[in-house]
């Protein structure tokens, strides 16, 4: 069972922005983009500090749209926001422990989309290290533990996260020796996540059921974005809102988010409040080089979105 009632009004209005999407965006074929939408009426359930238990907030109906939501698509940085969870898991069972330098690569690896603070939340999540390459025993064992982070989505239960592959760091150059290996001759075991997972992970986050409401509430700081220009010139091309979900929104709306973006995908996650508005979640993955140059696309989307939350 998906997380949330598909619903016709939100089915129509889903379908009618994509038509218009491809209207606008000529070289953006059906099967280059994949959106999940999630609208939250009231009373809703969400960024309330984690004012229901965990069995109320799973309970409670929201509706949603999506479009090719349970495809496997490569997430790029996206894949961080299911790291960040599995952080807070571990700091809470005590399998991890806090420090300066872990508290320090988690903002990085969020608010800047540092690969080398991924690194490291990747290393301290698994224990394993980076290096040469192993010989097959050392290597199965060093594969196992890795994989310790598809165990934790797959102990969830969740239908969504069937399809995930959350395994690898992620890389300017790209892998070498034992990550090459680990990669697979033809890149077979790269990451994988589908718009539906991701929305999930992010709902669960948002409505403050995510290992803990303080740990739920610490990740929602972390992914919070200001959409003001002056603030946004600072970060130039790297602030993750200028050419991502949060591009296409008035200046008075808030959003938490994290996008991914390639030379062959440009991708984004945001949960989103409009003043006066009901508060709603959407996730929006593109492929193709021409769609992971375009800084158009997904503010395209996003301001439809926004404009069609008004009229509900």
């Amino acid at each position: 069972m998906i997380f949330f009632n598909q619903d016709q009004q939100l089915e129509n209005i889903g379908n009618q922005i994509l038509e218009a999407t491809w209207a606008e965006f000529p070289t953006l074929a059906s099967n280059q983009i994949a959106l999940t939408w999630v609208v939250y009426d009231p009373p809703a359930p969400v960024n309330t500090g984690g004012a229901l238990t965990p069995n109320a907030f799973w309970e409670h109906p929201v509706r949603g749209f999506s479009y090719r939501g349970g495809e496997r698509i490569y997430p790029a940085s996206v894949v961080k926001l299911f790291y960040l969870v599995v952080v807070q898991e571990w700091l809470e069972k005590g399998m991890s422990q806090t420090s300066g330098e872990l508290d320090r690569a988690l903002r990085d690896m969020i608010v800047d989309s540092s690969n080398d603070a991924t690194s490291l939340i990747v290393d301290i999540i698994s224990g394993t290290t980076s290096g040469p390459q192993l010989s097959p025993g050392p290597f199965e064992t060093w594969k196992y533990q890795r994989n310790i982070i598809n165990r934790y989505y797959q102990s969830l239960g969740w239908e969504e996260m069937q399809a995930v592959n959350v395994c690898q760091k992620t890389w300017g150059d790209g892998p070498y020796g034992r990550e090459r290996a680990f990669y697979g001759e033809m890149f077979e075991n790269r990451n994988m996540v589908t718009t539906d997972a991701t929305a999930r992970l992010l709902h669960s986050i948002v409505g403050g059921v995510t290992v803990s409401s303080e740990r739920s509430q610490s990740m929602m700081n972390l992914l919070k974005r200001s959409i003001k220009p002056e603030e946004l010139s600072q970060d130039g091309e790297e602030n993750q809102v200028t050419g991502f979900l949060g591009g296409g929104l008035p200046e008075n709306s808030q959003i938490w988010s994290k996008a991914g973006w390639t030379s062959t995908v440009r991708h984004d996650a945001a949960y989103i409040e409009l003043p006066d508005q009901r508060p709603y979640l959407l996730v929006v993955f593109t492929e193709g080089k021409e769609q992971a140059k375009s800084r158009e696309i997904l503010p395209f989307v996003s301001r439809r979105i926004a404009e069609a939350i008004a009229n509900l």
